[in-house]
Parts: structure tokens; C-alpha cells; sequence
């Protein structure tokens, strides 16, 4: 056997290693390739640091109130773009690794090389696989581990553990990013739109919306004297989870609350006319809640003096709210610290209301009346089978239950709106006069009662089938 060949592979191979001459280009381009694998990283863990944050880190996060904060938020206000910036610069900076990558190899491990290991190897192999077609490979291998193990997966496990702290990291670089591939994340968001209405109006065989599983629904449940009641709980089961505290809660205007410094006389007083189990106990105004009495906890004292300190009753442990937060959340939070009622309170810190554990049922079994409340709840008049008078204070969700039509029929076009008369003022703009007739699909709303602040009374004229 001819050792020849063998012996002579060191010398060539050594010949096509023209960088091993250019030290300063091979470290430069080592190093460029490793920044890039850097960022790769930090961007492919932004998208999970973001859009892993859960409610509660985002309430977190609002109460810090700091200048990393602020840019978060500010980030998911717009989500799709923010994912779009992610997308466009990790794509940018993978080629970039794959490009400077592949010219590294190539002075590393020309195809010379390659071509002389596959002459050395049996004819099957070299009859199959050329220089060329070997460098591509261990080109593509070598890469696409890189890319995958330490710019896909190790850094988006690490922000999975570590989401807030790398949110607040990356915030600052991603709002330049966002704005930087701004014209570039626009079209690409309006094509995505684009893509998404016209699978959505393909996808009707499928029973993915909300209206498609009502009707299943409706199509299952036996039709006997409880039918229809086993269908609004099964309906308020699937939607439990969209609806939010401020869609249920009771604004502040029909709230009960009594001043800290009211005599026990006075006391009393409300308490008996206003019927109820827990009351929110305010200091000079409904925006600074100070604790929430229990009536039960008055009952040893109810022949005490009007000068009696009350005030040693109340519960200061009170609640709190956002009105964006969802009501499967809130009630767990209730399940948690074993509470009855939270103040709702606005994005400007202001009590906008109250919520219950009562309001939170009545979503999936109906409204739920026990011996102290008033036979009718609702203020409303039914004047025949299709025509209704509501006070504009009236939520929406209560207006859909007693005309019995489906509590998002009015969803396209109630913008933020939770009232009837809110949702006249999506329509109009401004305050309608009196007598003033709007329509809506085959939805009829006739202004009968207005002021100069706000509508008093709206009559609903349903469609006639």
C-alpha cells in the first residue's frame, strides 16, 4: 500500500487556509459573528419577555411607574407591531450571521478541501456527493445549530424565567428598533391584516367563533321549561373570560357610601335604607375609599348613643381594581384573599365604582335575588313585546338580557361604550336632542329623555321578525 497520499495531506491542506495568514480578519470576523449570535439572543427572548407578561405583572410594572415601565407599556400598547419590529430585526441579523458566517468557512474550509476528502473516500460516496454539495452542508449544520441553540432556545427559556427584567432590558432598544423599522413593520402589519380577513371569512366551516359555538349550543341543549336558562349559563361560561370588571361593575353614581364622619345616628340611618351587606366608607369624596363596614358588625350596637366610634368597625384591608381587568382574574383574586367586593378604579387612580362577587355570578347564571332585594332591579318599562325604555345608565349587558337578544349584538359599534346612552354617544358623537331616532341594523333607539350632561331615557324598538 502506497502511504504516499496520507503523508501528504498536512501539506495539503494547509495550503488552502489563505485567513490563517490574516489573523486580525479571522478574530474580526469571530467576534462580529459572536455580537451577532448576542443579539440574536436578546431579540428572540424580547418576544417572550413581552408577550409572556401576565395581568399581574402588569399591574406591577404600573405601579413602579419608572422611565423602563413607561416604555414597556408603551410597547404593548401596539402588539402586532412590536412583534412585527421583533420579526424584521432578528430576521436581519441571522442573515447577517449566515452570510459573514459562510464567507468565514470559506476561508476556514475552502471546497478545495472538501473536494480532496471526497476523492480520498470510496467512489459510492464521492459519486453522490460533491465538494461543493459536503461544504453546503457543514455550512447550513453548523449555522443553523448556532442560530437554533443560542439564539432560539436557550435565551427564550431564560426570559420565560425572567420575563419583567428583561422587558425592561430590551425597552429601551426595541422602541428605537420600532422606530427605526417602522415603515418596514407598517406594510407588513396591513398585509397581515389583509391575510387575516380574507382566512376569517374562508373559515366559517370551522366552529371557531363565538357565534358558531352559541349556535351549537343552542342546538344541544334539550328544549324543556329550563332550556333557555341552561343556554344563557352555558353561553355566560364561554364568554366568561372576555368580559371585563368595568362591562359588570356598578358605577359610582349608583353606589352607596357613607363619610367616616357621619354620627352613628346618621349611620343607621343609610344603613337601613339601603339594604345592604357591606358598605364603602369614603373620606370627603368617593375617590379616596378608606374601608368597607360590614352591617353584621353593627348588630351588638344598635342601641348605642349617636356619639358611638363606629369608625373601630370598619375593614381597612379594601380591594382594588382596574376596570381592564377580566372578571375570571378578579375572581380568583376573590377565591384568594377570601373578599366579597373591590373598588374599581380608572387609569387616572379615581373610584370609577365597585364590583362584587354577586356581580361576577350573575354573568354565568343570571341575576340572583335573595329576600332583601326589589322584585324589579332594572329600571326599565316594557311597553309591548318589542318596544323598551332604559335609563342611559343602563349597562349594556343588562339591556341585551331583558330585550333577549345576544350580549355582543352590539359589539361592532359600541367602541368602548357600557351604557346604552354610551352607546348613542358612539353613534352621534354629542349629546342627541330629545325625540331625536337612531338606527342601528333593524335597532331602533329614540331619545325620550335628555339634559345637558347626559341621556336620562332611551326607548329600543326591537326588529320585528
Amino acid at each position: 500500500m502506497d502511504p504516499e497520499p496520507y503523508l501528504s495531506l498536512p501539506i495539503e491542506v494547509f495550503q488552502f487556509f489563505p485567513l490563517v495568514m490574516s489573523p486580525i480578519g479571522l478574530s474580526f470576523g469571530i467576534i462580529l459573528v459572536i455580537v451577532l449570535l448576542i443579539c440574536s439572543a436578546l431579540i428572540s427572548s424580547s418576544e417572550v419577555a413581552f408577550f409572556s407578561l401576565t395581568i399581574n405583572d402588569l399591574e406591577k410594572i404600573t405601579q413602579e411607574n419608572s422611565d423602563a415601565t413607561g416604555r414597556i407599556l408603551k410597547l404593548r400598547e401596539q402588539p402586532r407591531r412590536l412583534l412585527a419590529t421583533i420579526l424584521i430585526s432578528n430576521n436581519f441579523i441571522n442573515i447577517a450571521i449566515v452570510v459573514i458566517s459562510e464567507y468565514l468557512l470559506r476561508d476556514l474550509l475552502p471546497v478545495e478541501i472538501c473536494n480532496y476528502w471526497m476523492s480520498i473516500l470510496p467512489d459510492v460516496f464521492s459519486e453522490y456527493v460533491s465538494g461543493g454539495l459536503l461544504h453546503f452542508i457543514i455550512t447550513v449544520a453548523g449555522v443553523t445549530f448556532l442560530l437554533v441553540l443560542f439564539g432560539e432556545v436557550a435565551p427564550k427559556i431564560y426570559a420565560k424565567i425572567n420575563n419583567v427584567s428583561l422587558a425592561k432590558f430590551m425597552s429601551g432598544k426595541l422602541l428605537v428598533l420600532n422606530r427605526f423599522f417602522e415603515p418596514i413593520s407598517s406594510v407588513l402589519i396591513k398585509g397581515t391584516n389583509v391575510i387575516e380577513k380574507r382566512l376569517s371569512g374562508k373559515s366559517s366551516n370551522g366552529m371557531t367563533s363565538r357565534e358558531d359555538i352559541d349556535q351549537a349550543i343552542e342546538l344541544t341543549v334539550k328544549d324543556d321549561k329550563h332550556g333557555d336558562q341552561d343556554i344563557d349559563i352555558l353561553k355566560g361560561i364561554v364568554k366568561f373570560g372576555d368580559v371585563s370588571v368595568k362591562q359588570i361593575m356598578r358605577s359610582r353614581v349608583d353606589v352607596v357610601s357613607i363619610d367616616f364622619r357621619e354620627n352613628y345616628t346618621s349611620l343607621l340611618k343609610i344603613v337601613r335604607s339601603a339594604g345592604y351587606s357591606r358598605i364603602p366608607i369614603h373620606d370627603e369624596d368617593f375617590d379616596n375609599i378608606t374601608g368597607i363596614l360590614y352591617v353584621k358588625d353593627l348588630l351588638e350596637h344598635l342601641d348605642a348613643e349617636a356619639d358611638y366610634e363606629w369608625q373601630e368597625l370598619i375593614e381597612t384591608n379594601v380591594m382594588y381594581v382596574p376596570e381592564a381587568k377580566k372578571i375570571d382574574d378578579l375572581l380568583r383574586e376573590f377565591q384568594q384573599n377570601r373578599t366579597h367586593m373591590a373598588v374599581v378604579v380608572d387609569e387616572f387612580g379615581g373610584s370609577s365604582g365597585i364590583v362584587t362577587l354577586e356581580d361576577i355570578m350573575e354573568e354565568v347564571i343570571g341575576e340572583i335575588k335573595d329576600e332583601f332585594d326589589d322584585e324589579i332591579e332594572l329600571n326599565y318599562q316594557k311597553l309591548d313585546d318589542f318596544n323598551y325604555i332604559f335609563e342611559g345608565k343602563t349597562l349594556l349587558n343588562d339591556v341585551c338580557r331583558v330585550i333577549g337578544v345576544d350580549t355582543t349584538t352590539f359589539d361592532a359599534v359600541k367602541g368602548d361604550a357600557d351604557s346604552v346612552a354610551g352607546l348613542i354617544l358612539e353613534f352621534v358623537g354629542h349629546i342627541p336632542k330629545r325625540e331625536q331616532e337612531l338606527k342601528y341594523n333593524d335597532y331602533r333607539f329614540k331619545i325620550v329623555s335628555v339634559d345637558d350632561r347626559r341621556i336620562r331615557e332611551i326607548q329600543i324598538t326591537l326588529p320585528k321578525e
